[in-house]
């Protein structure tokens, strides 16, 4: 984790303020209000990759504001340079470890939405442990979450998708829910690429009661 300027990408508009947004303190809850012109609902995506889906969801919901959470530099200013293009000012995106940024970094309760969509499945056992969603995460999601909110599953890996579901059903807290259809339209560059392989998505949505 460090707070060192990220310069943000040359091909983006100069004019537009960068979107990548670095805190004052990554042990400190993140100010919403500082981080957008308005305070609107907020949706989360964990592992954004190249904002491919993000910022498609982030354009087609103006009421909203958008974090996208990315580890990788590269990625972070992809998801920057397609923000700025699209003139978007409800996205924002954060370098950080997924799991560290919403157990650490989102206010409890803030959050109406989380998409994870493709992260790595560790396929191999001795790694699993490795996996985002877990037991624990499934706790750590529902104290991000405002009362309703909901998580959004995406994967190509039918054991990953298993483990996935199973987590999610043994928690009380939660409870399955449909992905609405104009969500499942918006795809990932994962998505895209899988899906054009002969990769179905398996997804899964539950909801915070």
């Amino acid at each position: 984790m460090t707070t060192q300027s990220i310069a943000p990408e040359s091909a983006a508009p100069a004019a537009v303020p960068s979107l990548i947004h670095q805190p004052a303190s990554f042990v400190e809850r993140l100010d919403l209000s500082r981080m957008f012109p308005s305070m609107q609902p907020l949706e989360v995506e964990l592992g954004a990759g190249d904002g491919s889906f993000l910022v498609q969801w982030a354009r087609v919901n103006p009421g909203r504001n958008f974090i996208g959470v990315e580890r990788l530099l590269g990625r972070l200013r992809k998801i920057d340079r397609k923000g700025r293009r699209a003139g978007l000012t409800n996205l924002r995106a954060l370098r950080i470890e997924a799991g560290y940024g919403i157990e650490y970094l989102l206010p409890p309760g803030a959050t109406q939405a989380l998409h994870v969509y493709f992260p790595d499945p560790w396929p191999k056992k001795k790694h699993r442990r490795r996996r985002l969603i877990n037991a624990r995460f499934t706790e750590v999601a529902a104290r991000a979450l405002a009362p309703g909110g909901v998580v959004y599953l995406r994967t190509d890996d039918a054991d990953y998708f298993a483990h996935m579901t199973e987590v999610f059903n043994a928690n009380a807290s939660f409870r399955p829910v449909p992905t609405p259809e104009n969500l499942s339209a918006v795809v990932t560059d994962f998505e895209r690429e899988f899906n054009a392989r002969g990769i179905p998505t398996l997804r899964a949505a539950y909801q915070l009661a």
